[in-house]
């Protein structure tokens, strides 16, 4: 079979498993609501590179790019890679549908998506460990609210002093992602219940795991776990849309 034949077939059944799961008519309705409610920003990657002062980007680039950075924290310096990444981002979450929200971003990194969602008019504060001074240099460029905390198991997120619409989370390394003590039921039960708090009335909670040395992103155990909390479930992403479930009557006890 041509290879033309071969891809277009591909691409048919792509197409037919979408309509068949619902993510077809979802994005149908997205791109209609977008048509007659255009984003208060154009969101384009060029033009949200356009708004970031390129003089000081490019004395933190020199300082700490490398020529083949692979998965380190210099590959954040590839601006265009990265807007383009947190703009899908900010699609799919639908933050340039919606009114202006209060957002929470665990493990904010360089600070682009909430770059982005505070361009569209949202108030974001970043969350964050300090480690990457690369980081603090960038967030500091872009305007980007930021908290310094070490999420760990069994420990309460610090007084934020506000409630948030959204709390969201992208390749997710504070639940000691490939180690030996990679968090398991008990330390996510104690985190949604402890972030719960933070959470505005029907807030919702956008989860992105990173995939583990084995491919997954969970067990069938904390699967299950997630789905009794409420969370629609879809490969790497755990998405809570109406705040977080209590938890079921037959979850473990968290110590």
């Amino acid at each position: 079979m041509p290879t033309r034949a071969i891809y277009l077939r591909v691409q048919f059944g792509h197409k037919i498993k979408k309509l068949l799961n619902g993510q077809g008519l979802a994005s149908a309705s997205r791109h209609l609501r977008r048509s007659f409610h255009p984003p208060r920003f154009p969101l384009t990657t060029e033009h949200i590179i356009q708004t970031i002062d390129r003089a000081p980007f490019e004395r933190i680039h020199r300082r700490y790019a490398v020529e083949h950075p692979g998965e380190d924290w210099p590959k954040y310096l590839d601006l265009e890679r990265w807007i383009d990444i947190n703009i899908r981002r900010v699609r799919e979450i639908e933050l340039d549908l919606s009114r202006a929200k209060r957002i929470l971003d665990l493990g904010c990194g360089a600070g682009y998506f909430a770059y982005i969602a505070q361009l569209l008019g949202h108030g974001v504060l970043g969350l964050d460990i300090d480690d990457v001074p690369m980081f603090a240099e960038i967030t500091q460029l872009l305007g980007v609210r930021r908290v310094i905390w070490r999420i760990q198991p069994f420990v309460p997120l610090p007084d934020l002093r506000e409630k948030f619409d959204l709390v969201s989370a992208f390749l997710i390394c504070f639940n000691n992602h490939k180690q030996a003590n990679l968090w398991g039921v008990p330390e996510w039960e104690f985190f949604l219940s402890d972030l719960a708090r933070h959470l505005a009335p029907h807030g919702r909670v956008w989860l992105e795991l990173n995939r583990e040395y084995d491919g997954t992103c969970y067990t069938p155990e904390l699967r299950e776990f997630f789905a009794l909390r409420g969370a629609k479930i879809n490969e790497h992403k755990v998405v809570f849309n109406s705040g977080l479930g209590a938890p079921a009557s037959t979850s473990p006890v968290v110590r």
